[in-house]
This record gives structure tokens, sequence and C-alpha cells, in this order.
């Protein structure tokens, strides 16, 4: 019988409008949610760009077996539309870009809660988004055909774009990284865009993320319980609330002094609040001082956090009903202890289950599972609620109609139009983070409960606001002032205030460190136990001013005490280098 075999003469003309139609057929399956995604302003070009190239090594096995183009489509093409299904459905539903997060969430819901979500969301213009994406990638298919060349060079080609595409890139980081995880972790962040590496790369960080979690988790179980715990709330109807922010500096709201009108709604109910004006957060990053600021742990102990029970913990061992609600990324490598804490809770609202930290989300997502929260049967409640707050990227932390800082007025003189955009962008966030803030306590005032509602950002946040005007972001090992200060503000409702001494006005200019919260929060829930120390309550009669450290406790010499810093800060020509974050 006689064999064809491909000529290996070269083609007096290349099919370049073949290949492309090919091309456009594999991108289209990740390029339309990217597309939606870049015109929709949720994040950068990065995850477009990324798709794009991606999808270019579909083209290889094309070009190797051009006899089977459309069967090979065909298979790899219902694979692709499977995974883009889910990942433009979710975008549709949530305007966010599918992550592992969105696994862990999947995994955590029961067939009832899926069909709760289905039922709300359901929508007939997204059945019919589902049937012209699916009719257009059939168009597609049907404008496909082979693409013949020399085979030497067709393996040549292929195995170009194999090297280029997968190869280069991964040798790349392997080069640049020392640990191969690490490495492998990068490179799939760059294929992660594209489906199906989507779901894959979701699939794997989700399980890697799942084993960590639950290794804290059966670790937290085994934690002693508080002794001699008592209550003098015992049996009394009590919801109590923690606000945690996120980057926010005190210094840039109005509130507390600073020129421009950042904090309207905070300012108007000023005479309700309880506004500490010297309280500082002991490390720059949320992981490193929410392992503080919600457990026994400080600088001088930072591994009590994995001995001891955390604020959550706490609440219910009490006999508290526990709320986590979180606008944060759910599951990352570095907010793995984050969703620990929030799975120490009873009940845990996740929002924000974007792939990038630099996506735009609000968080006045936050306000209606606070309201669901609040209506809760139990009638003791501790609800946390855990904002994104004025996080880089500033501009993705407000709607548009909160930019309402844009020009110089209430700008210093010394920032230079190159970093005014950035400025501006910091102080549109805090304005709306004193809405978002602002709301969260006149809801819970409506809702006429016994007990208080306490707020704090974990770290505050140098937008150019240090000497020299050339600080952006948080940096540790070149500490600026605004990167440490935060607010603390606390309200209480007025049934609260009938029972308990709220008056504190006296001690607003205490010096303090967030890392001592659990004995302040304790001593205002009205608990006592063995391991309190007064000393470190910010309201007690016992409170002890002590040096406020600050610093990596893990480095050699790591630790500071931040009035050096203060005073440093007060000489003459003092103007801190360029710090990056």
């Amino acid at each position: 019988m006689a064999t064809m075999k491909r000529s290996t003469a070269t083609p007096k003309g290349f099919d370049w409008a073949g290949v492309i139609w090919l091309f456009v057929f594999f991108w289209y399956f990740s390029g339309i949610t990217q597309l939606l995604i870049q015109l929709t302003g949720i994040t950068g070009f990065a995850g477009f760009r990324q798709a794009f190239v991606i999808s270019g090594i579909w083209l290889a096995p094309m070009l190797l077996f051009p006899r089977k183009t459309r069967v090979m489509a065909a298979v790899i093409g219902v694979i692709l539309w499977a995974c883009s299904m889910a990942s433009l459905g979710y975008f549709f539903i949530y305007q966010q870009e599918f992550s592992q997060s969105v696994i862990f969430i999947m995994f955590e819901s029961n067939i009832s809660e899926a069909g709760e979500y289905m039922t709300q969301y359901f929508a007939w213009w997204i059945v019919l988004a589902f049937i012209a994406h699916t009719a257009f990638a059939i168009f597609l298919w049907t404008r496909l055909r082979p693409v013949y060349m020399p085979r030497p060079r067709a393996y040549a080609v292929a195995a170009a774009l194999l090297i280029g595409i997968i190869g280069y890139p991964l040798a790349k980081q392997f080069a640049r990284f020392d640990e191969a995880s690490t490495a492998l972790e990068a490179f799939e962040s760059r294929i992660e865009p594209a489906v199906p590496w989507q779901m894959i790369v979701a699939y794997h960080r989700y399980t890697q993320q799942l084993d960590g979690m639950q290794d804290m988790l059966t670790s937290s179980n085994n934690i002693a319980p508080l002794k001699n715990l008592k209550d003098q709330q015992a049996n009394l109807p009590t919801t109590l609330v923690l606000v945690i922010g996120e980057s926010t500096n005190r210094g840039r709201m109005h509130l507390y002094g600073y020129p421009r009108q950042t904090t309207p709604n905070l300012d108007a109910m000023k005479d309700q609040l309880q506004v500490f004006n010297n309280v500082i957060t002991p490390r720059p990053y949320t992981i490193e001082a929410l392992q503080q600021v919600l457990t026994f742990a400080d600088e001088e102990n930072p591994d009590l956090y994995l001995k001891t029970p955390s604020i959550v913990s706490v609440m219910k061992q009490a006999g508290y009903k526990t709320f986590w609600i979180t606008n944060q990324q759910t599951m990352t490598k570095r907010n793995t202890m984050l969703t620990t804490f929030s799975e120490q809770a009873d009940e845990q609202v996740y929002l924000n289950n974007n792939r990038n930290q630099n996506a735009r989300q609000y968080d006045g997502d936050v306000l209606a599972p606070f309201a669901k929260a609040l209506t809760d049967a139990a009638p003791r409640k501790l609800i946390v609620v855990h904002l994104l707050g004025t996080h880089m990227a500033y501009q993705y932390r407000f709607p548009e109609e909160f930019a309402k800082f844009s020009g110089r007025d209430g700008v210093p003189a010394d920032i230079d139009d190159s970093k005014l955009e950035f400025y501006n962008s910091y102080d549109n966030a805090v304005l709306y983070n004193d809405f978002v803030v602002s709301s969260l306590i006149k809801e819970y005032g409506k809702a006429d409960p016994n007990g208080f509602l306490l707020y704090l950002s974990d770290h505050g946040e140098d937008v150019y606001d240090s000497p020299g005007r050339n600080t952006l972001g948080r940096n540790e090992n070149k500490p600026t002032i605004p990167m440490y200060t935060v607010p603390f503000i606390a309200y209480a409702s007025p049934k609260w205030k009938q029972s308990h001494d709220w008056n504190f006005e006296s001690i607003h200019d205490r010096p303090y460190t967030s890392s001592n919260l659990i004995h302040t929060w304790a001593q205002l829930a009205g608990l006592s136990f063995d391991e309190l120390d007064t000393t470190k309550s910010l309201v007690s009669l016992d409170f002890k001013a002590r040096p406020r450290l600050i610093g990596d406790p893990y480095a050699p010499k790591g630790l500071s005490d931040y009035a050096h810093m203060e005073k440093a800060a007060s000489q003459p020509g003092a103007m801190p280098e360029v710090v990056q974050k």
C-alpha cells in the first residue's frame, strides 16, 4: 500500500490567514473574559497580555498534524470552552477574575447553598450571553483549516513556540529563584490568566493553601482555652463588632486633623465616637501585624499566636456566636493565616475572590452581609468585618462618585506632578473608607444592640507623607511614621452606655500599640481570665506606658522603639530615602 508523505518542498505562499484563524480560535476562550476585565477596568493589562501569549501554544499540534486540525481543535476547543464558561459566568455574576479563592468557596459550599446562589444570581441575559459565546466559538471553528508547511519547518516552528512560550519563561524563573517551588509558583502566575491553566493552577494552589490552613486550624483547635474565664455580660444579649481596616494612615483622615475633607461622615458623628489619637501598629504588613493584633502575641513574644487563643476563639469560649465577613482576598499564599482566623468563626462570608490584589473591589460589599449578621437570632454575637480599606492600588478602592480629589487643592506644595495621582487617589480611597466605616456604625446603631463597635486599621501607609516626599508604600527596613499610625475608633450603643463606663476623653492621647488589642478588647467586653494583663489595656486604670516596639522580631536587632523614630523625624532636615513597596 502506498503511503502519503508530507512534502518537504517550500510552499509558494504560506497560509497566514489560516494561522490567524487558528490563533483567534484558541485565544477567544481566554481572551473574551480578559477583554471584559480590561474594558471594565477591574485590573491591569498583565492578565490580558499573558493570556494572549499563552494561547499560542495550541498552534504547535496544529502545525505538526495539519490533517487532524479540525478534530484536534474541536477536542481542545471543548475543554477550553467548558473552562471559559465557568470563568465568564463568574465574571458576569461577581465582576471578578476566577482564582483559587473561588475553588475554596465552591468546596466550602453545600448543595443547598449552591442552589441559593443560582436562584439569587440567575438572569436570562446570562443564558443569552452563554449562547452567544458558544455560537461565536462554533463560528470560529468553522473557519479553521489545515496549515501546511514542510515537516522540518513544522517541527522547528512548533519547537520554537513551545520553547518561547513555555521553556524559556520556565527556565528564566528557575534561574531567578533558588527554590524550585518558588520558580514554579512564579511560572504558574504567568500562565494562570489563560484557560484551562486558570482552573488547573487555581485547583493546585487551593490544595496547597488548604493543606497549610488545615495544619494551622488543627494547631489552633489544640490550643488550651483560657483559664478562669468570667463574663460580666453572661446570659445578656450582646452584639460586639470588630472592624479591621487596611493600609489606612490616620494622618490622612480629616477626623485626625488632616486639612482635606476626607472623613465627612465620621466628622459628623464625632460626638458619638471615642477617637484615640496615639495608637500605632507593631508591623507595617497585614499578616505580620494581625498575628499580634488578634492574639496574645506581641513584638517580644511573636510566636504566641501559635500557642494562645485568638479574639475569635476567646469570644467563642465566652459563648458568643462568631461571624467573619471579609473583603480581603480569600485564598492566597500570603492570606492563609487570615483565612485560618476566619475559619475559627462559626460563619464566614468571603467577598473578594479576585486572582490579583490589584483589582477593583469595593468595601461597600460588606454592608449587606453585615446587616444580615446583625439580624441573626443568636443572642450573643461577635461580628468581625475585615475591609480592603485603602490598600494599593488606590484607584481600585473607590467608585467613580468618590473621586473627589483630583487637583492640587490641599496638596502640599512639595508634592510634584508625577506623584499627584497617587496622592489624590489615596485621599479618595480614604474618603470612600469613611463612607464604609460610618455606614457600618450607622447600620449597627440602627439595630439597637447592646454592645460596642471598634474600628482600627491593620497598619498605615506612606503616600509621600514623610519628609522628602519620596516614600510610597511600606518597608519595614526603612520605616517612616505614616506606616505605623493607625485610626482607633470606638462606638457604643445607648444600651451599652447605660450599664458601662464609656467616658474615655481623658485617655485619648495614651501611647498604645495595637499588638496589645486583645487585652483592651477583653476589658471592654467585660471579660476576665488569668491571661489578661490590664496594664496592657488602653482603657484600664492599671494601664502602664511602655516602649512601643516596632520591626521584625525574628531579625537580629530587628526591634526598635517607635519613640526613637518620632524623635528622629522631628529633627530639622530629616529626609528618608526612597522606599518602594
